[in-house]
Formats: structure tokens, sequence, C-alpha cells
């Protein structure tokens, strides 16, 4: 039987599963279609990018300057496909790039060349900032000035020393790492997985998370396939999607897995984790995360 879970963020909550239905359900017709894993779950991610709620796509966060926005997107199947882009600017589906990334000699490409790349491939300029970004960062501008850590584990004034935009910081003194991504298995048997966001908020210029990086956000391979929500720089110490999928693939049940997995992060840190298998698929949360998430076996 074929499988799909799709996730639309640390933090998206039960109020967003309409829009994770609404991915499964396209990466479902294009297994229905006859297309393999990666396919599905390409397409499972441009519905979520195309949502402007979910912070991925059209909906990315606003960087610290309220201009910024740079994205991370990744790509991986059972069969050796693997493209990822980081810093990624001005596009509308930045998972769309990360699967051009995958025909090149390459897996992984970031910044200007990866944007230059982009339209090499025919990837269109795109700038739209919703409005939802736009209050999200004004919340996030207030949390900064307040005495209330906006990133788990770190201090507010930490942005102020190390400022990196061209302008000047416009804060005195949670929005966390929203992902979006699904996990397939097809008719066949092969594992995919893929996964899209607007960065973390409140970050750096140029910061790169998990999402982007090979074992940490995401990872597939002949046993299953794993795909990680949360503060990349915590999943990122963890390497969490490969810790993950070798417990599965050792034999382990996927659920025991994904809880062992989550157990890793503090549990004050928002986290979730989706994953597929052989046999399983499923998702698991930490106490404090809700997670925007649906899980359809077809």
């Amino acid at each position: 039987m074929t499988a799909i879970v799709v996730h639309g963020g640390a933090g998206a909550g039960q109020e967003l599963s309409d829009g994770c239905r609404r991915a499964a359900e396209a990466a479902a017709q294009r297994l229905q279609a006859g297309d393999d894993g990666l396919v599905a779950a390409i397409a499972a991610v441009l519905v979520l990018e195309d949502d402007e709620r979910f912070n991925a796509g059209t909906g990315a966060a606003l960087g610290l300057d309220g201009q910024s926005i740079e994205m991370d997107a990744a790509v991986m199947d059972s069969r050796g496909t693997l493209g990822a882009v980081a810093i990624l600017r001005s596009v509308k589906n930045p998972i769309l790039v990360a699967r051009d990334v995958a025909r090149t000699p390459h897996c992984l490409m970031a910044g200007e060349g990866a944007l230059r790349f982009a339209r090499v491939m025919g990837h269109q300029p795109y700038d739209v900032i919703s409005d939802q970004a736009r209050r999200e960062h004004a919340d996030m501008l207030a949390q900064l000035s307040s005495e209330e850590p906006a990133m788990p584990g770190s201090d507010n004034q930490a942005f102020l020393r190390y400022w990196n935009y061209a302008c000047s910081p416009s804060f005195s003194g949670r929005h966390g790492g929203d992902t979006v991504g699904a996990v397939v298995r097809d008719a066949d048997g092969h594992f995919a997985v893929a996964s899209s966001t607007g960065g973390s908020a409140p970050s750096l210029l140029g910061r790169v998370g998990d999402t982007a990086l090979i074992g940490g956000g995401f990872y597939a391979g002949p046993d299953g396939a794993v795909a990680a929500t949360g503060v990349g720089e915590y999943i990122m110490r963890n390497m969490l999607a490969s810790k993950v999928y070798h417990w599965i693939a050792g034999g382990m049940d996927l659920h025991e897995a994904l809880r062992r997995g989550i157990a890793l992060i503090p549990p004050d840190v928002d986290t979730g984790l989706i994953a597929v298998s052989k046999t399983q698929s499923g998702w698991h949360a930490n106490a404090a995360t809700p997670i925007g998430q649906i899980q359809r076996p077809v």
C-alpha cells in the first residue's frame, strides 16, 4: 500500500490541517496517475508553498530587516536523487529549484549562484511578501524588544551584537522554525521526501537551517523517508532525520523511532517529525508543538 504523510510546520496547529489535506490529495493524484514518489512529494510541497499561511514559498518569513527573504528546500528519494538549495531569494517555488539542482552534477547550491541557476532553469522573479509575514515580523520585533527569548536558548541581544543586515536594527532589546514537508511511499516501494522553508525567524542574514542539509532535516533511503520541522540549530546538532531513518532501517518500530527522535530535543523547543517505512507511516511532535499534518494511506 502506498502512503503519504504531510506536515505544515512545528507550531502550525490543527487549524491548518486543511492545507495539509490538500497537499496530501495532490500527492495522491500524482501516485494514482502513475508518477513516482518524488513527483508526488514535490506536488504536496508545491501546494503548501503556494498557501501563504505556511512558512515556505509565498508565505516565507521576513528577515529581521523586514525586507529580506531567504528560503531553503530539498528533495531526496531512495533511488539516488538528491538536490537542495539554500539562501535562495526571489522565486515562487524553491522546491522546484531543488528538483532542478538534482539534475545537475551538484547536490546543493546556495545564494547568488542558486538564484542565477534558477533563472537559467526558467524560474521567474517573484518577490511577494504576504500580509501574514508582515504581521508576524512585527510581532517578532516586539518579542525581541522584550525579555522573552525569541529563539529558544538564545539571548535576544545576540541579534543586536551580530547584526549583519545593511540597515540598522529596529528593535531595542516566537516565531521559530516553520517548515513544510512530505514523505511518500509509492506503488513500487520507493521512498521520497521533499521539504521547503521560508527560514527561521529571528535569524541573521545568510543563516541556513536544517531543511537544506541532508541528514539534518530530511533523509530517504531504501528503508523509508523522514522529514523534520522545528528550530534547525537543534535538529542539525542531532542529525535528526538521519538518526531516525537509521533506527527504522535497523528494525525499530517507526513510531518508537519518532518518539526517540523527538526526545533528543529539549521539550520547550518546537519539534516535529514525519516518516514512512516499508510497513508504517506516522508523525510525532513534542508536547509543546502543534503540527499541521495529515497522514494518508492511498
